[in-house]
């Protein structure tokens, strides 16, 4: 889609072969929530119930006749399916309709296109879309700028094509090579945050839960926020400080969204590995929205996929300030409400995150040295400290607290004639 400066018209079409009413309608609303992020206008939708989709034209011909005539009457720039097509449903789509047609996929990755801030995210979204137009070529007699957008008339002949697919897959090496290269560095990083056990947190969420702005009141970071889907494209990780003192890292997410196509996983790589590093994942809920209960289980269903089930959860109800009147908790997690603008809430929030990390560690009871002071101060930062006095008659620390226990720190404490336990 074109930039900010002009809009694009746009027709939504959807197909329910389902009897499930409600999920339907809050996924052609998702449609033009996206649409309205990727810039696009929409000026009506077309919707039609059937067993199943047509596998020539995804619609009947009737509706696609109708669309017709709907594309001249509104002069519609694009049609916008909310459900991948097929290559050929696509081709026969094209011959019978004068606008541009793309589907659910092609849109969110232009979103993602419009989001992505680092190499990699730039990377990872051109390369899904590469994967996505690859399969689409053969056989289309159509032109790369007219798969990528752009109108055009006749296409070109099969050498073309040939060559075409030649300089995608050249690509597509090109990319993952560039991209093995920068998830080595990340790897080289995480083993560090790793051996340096800092204990760490990720956000997940649905799209647009509130996720960042969550992320930029714990940790008073500048993270992209907006009342967008898909405002956070690249993960980030910043210093979070429990109300102990204590230091942990917590990484904003991209948002989950139901159906995603397979070719958009690997766009979520990087944020999805942050997830699986975590030790206390905090799922984010938007307690406002009507499908908050849908989102909640596309996330949890993500996070099973993910294989992280095992991690300890805290779901965070968000925005309980404008919270849904039919709203009612489901969360078989510890569980907690806020409204990521309320400071109070925030510091609860923080408490709570503290609870849930006390019970992952083991107590200690300790006497330090005077003149061990780097030991002291990080007492201070890598462990809960409840207790500090000096003894005059040893000339050293008392210390009690809890520690993490496969933290490097808790073997060093076992020397100092610690009893340790309470």
């Amino acid at each position: 889609m074109k930039q900010k400066d002009t809009k694009e018209k746009a027709i939504l079409v959807g197909c329910q072969t389902s009897d499930d009413d409600l999920r339907f309608n809050y996924s052609m609303e998702e449609l033009a929530s996206l649409t309205e992020t990727a810039q696009g206008e929409v000026l009506a939708t077309v919707i039609q119930k059937r067993d199943r989709i047509h596998s020539a034209t995804y619609i009947g011909k009737g509706k696609v006749e109708e669309l017709n005539v709907l594309v001249t009457e509104l002069e519609a720039d694009i049609i916008i399916f909310n459900d991948e097509l097929s290559a050929s449903q696509k081709r026969n789509l094209a011959s019978e309709i004068n606008a541009r047609i793309i589907d659910r996929t092609q849109l969110i990755l232009d979103i993602f296109a419009q989001r992505a801030r680092s190499k990699e995210g730039k990377l990872q979204v051109e390369l899904a879309q590469l994967q996505y137009i690859l399969p689409r070529l053969a056989g289309q007699g159509t032109a790369l700028s007219r798969l990528g957008g752009g109108i055009g008339t006749r296409g070109p002949g099969e050498t073309k094509l040939e060559s075409d697919r030649r300089h995608i897959r050249r690509r597509i090496d090109e990319i993952k090579g560039q991209l093995s290269i920068i998830v080595q560095h990340r790897d080289r990083y995480r083993e560090r945050r790793k051996k340096n056990k800092a204990f760490q947190i990720a956000i997940v969420g649905y799209t647009n839960a509130g996720k960042s702005t969550l992320f930029n009141r714990l940790s008073e970071a500048d993270s992209y926020e907006e009342n967008q889907l898909f405002a956070t494209l690249d993960p980030m990780t910043r210093k979070l400080i429990l109300p102990s003192g204590y230091h942990t890292l917590v990484t904003d997410t991209v948002g989950f969204i139901q159906d995603l196509p397979t070719t958009l996983i690997a766009a979520f790589r990087s944020t999805l590995e942050e997830v699986k590093e975590a030790d206390l994942i905090l799922h984010v809920v938007d307690m406002a929205n009507p499908d908050y209960y849908q989102h909640e289980k596309t996330v949890g269903k993500l996070l099973k996929d993910l294989d992280v089930n095992h991690i300890p959860q805290l779901t965070v109800y968000n925005k309980r300030d404008i919270g849904h009147p039919d709203f009612v908790p489901t969360a078989n997690t510890p569980s907690v409400f806020i409204s990521a603008y309320d400071g109070e809430d925030i510091h609860a929030l923080k408490a709570k995150i503290e609870q849930l990390l006390l019970e992952m560690m083991e107590p200690y009871k300790v006497q330090i040295p005077s003149s061990e002071g780097k030991l002291l101060s990080q007492l201070k930062n890598e462990t809960i400290l409840r207790e500090l006095f000096f003894n005059e008659e040893t000339q050293s620390y008392g210390c009690r607290g809890y520690s993490l226990k496969d933290h490097p720190i808790t073997g060093r404490l076992h020397k100092y004639n610690g009893s340790q336990g309470e």
